[in-house]
């Protein structure tokens, strides 16, 4: 598990260099990707989560990693988690779709697209579910903020 997730941060450092991240930014945004694969094994292989659980977990671990490593750094949050998500971007499954629609068994091809479009949607909902928390601390904490200094 743990050499795989070494292997992941070789792989997100590379994508990083793709993505033209400079600097810190790039080990750090890694760092998202090796972390989020590592949740993603120790979800699935470790604890017996079923596979489209622990895509969720394993997300949403990346989301918080990139929040909390934009506000310390001073980036903007999708630096990180891009890198964060690009270990569980399924695809695998779409190769497979794409290869079952080409051999003509669509029957197939619709189970494994299905499958696809499900782990990308609940990787999306991952994200999207801690981006939401994060902003509704951050309005919250302004707006009790403003009210301390006006009194």
């Amino acid at each position: 598990m743990i050499i795989n997730s070494f292997y992941t941060l070789i792989a997100t450092l590379s994508f990083g260099i793709l993505s033209n991240i400079r600097g810190k930014n790039l080990f750090f945004a890694s760092i998202g990707g090796a972390l989020t694969w590592f949740f993603y094994l120790l979800t699935h292989s470790y604890f017996h989560i079923s596979n489209m659980f622990s895509f969720f977990i394993a997300s949403a671990m990346g989301a918080v990693y990139s929040e909390i490593m934009a506000r310390v750094k001073k980036t903007p949050v999708t630096t990180f988690v891009i890198c964060s998500i690009i270990p569980l971007v399924p695809g695998g499954g779409m190769y497979n779709t794409m290869f079952e629609v080409v051999q003509g068994n669509i029957n197939n091809a619709l189970i494994l697209g299905l499958k696809t479009l499900s782990i990308a949607g609940i990787i999306a909902v991952g994200v999207f579910f801690v981006s939401s928390i994060s902003k509704t601390i951050s309005l919250f904490r302004k707006k009790i903020f403003s009210n301390i200094t006006k009194k």
